[in-house]
């Protein structure tokens, strides 16, 4: 049987949050994206759900300082029937936050761990990484963070148009030499393009179970 892939065909904002009685109360599958100020969060939710202005792109490192919830709709056409899957794509703070005080950035670290810790729903962490450095520290010790949650995790190397094939290339291999990781846990992605974005979204679906 000839199956398409998975498409993200429709996305919308839920909710802005800071505390868990905010959070959305619905059981829906939560794919959560974090990753260091200005590194691409919103530009690649924006890709994702190729709509224009759903998450707030900003020139300035830290705009987003509350838990995004946005509705993603997949849909996938089959010989026989369409399968659907909605889940939250969940936009989180950048660490390495800019211009704030640091009883800022305390308050906003303990409502990411709390979110990380205690979401039943969360199923997938995207961690977004700048492919045109090498990994910072505030990476490294994200992903050994989440690593020890025991969430699956998948790195996203963002802004990969910034670079020639073979920087990407040879930066794809630092990053999984560093964290220790095969190709089916890390990716490529340019949000302008939309380069990778089918294979970001069967990735996704697949952890999710579909």
């Amino acid at each position: 049987m000839v199956m398409t892939q998975w498409d993200i065909v429709g996305g919308e904002f839920v909710a802005s949050a800071v505390k868990a009685t905010q959070y959305p109360q619905d059981t829906v599958d939560e794919v959560a994206f974090i990753g260091r100020s200005n590194v691409g969060k919103s530009s690649l939710l924006n890709s994702l759900a190729r709509r224009k202005g759903l998450a707030r792109v900003s020139s300035s490192p830290g705009k987003t300082q509350t838990i995004n919830f946005y509705s993603f709709r997949a849909k996938k056409t089959t010989e026989k029937e369409p399968l659907r899957h909605t889940f939250y794509a969940v936009d989180l703070p950048g660490y390495g936050f800019a211009r704030t005080s640091q009883s800022q950035k305390n308050q906003w670290s303990a409502f990411i761990c709390k979110y990380m810790e205690n979401s039943r729903d969360l199923k997938l962490v995207c961690i977004l990484m700048d492919i045109r450095h090498a990994p910072m520290e505030s990476d490294i010790d994200c992903y050994q963070w989440l690593l020890s949650l025991g969430i699956p995790l998948m790195i996203i190397l963002t802004k990969s148009d910034k670079l020639n094939k073979g920087a990407v290339a040879a930066q794809k291999e630092l990053y999984k030499k560093t964290f220790g990781l095969d190709d089916d846990r890390i990716l490529t992605y340019t949000s302008t393009a939309h380069t990778n974005r089918r294979e970001l979204i069967e990735r996704i679906l697949a952890t999710l179970g579909h």
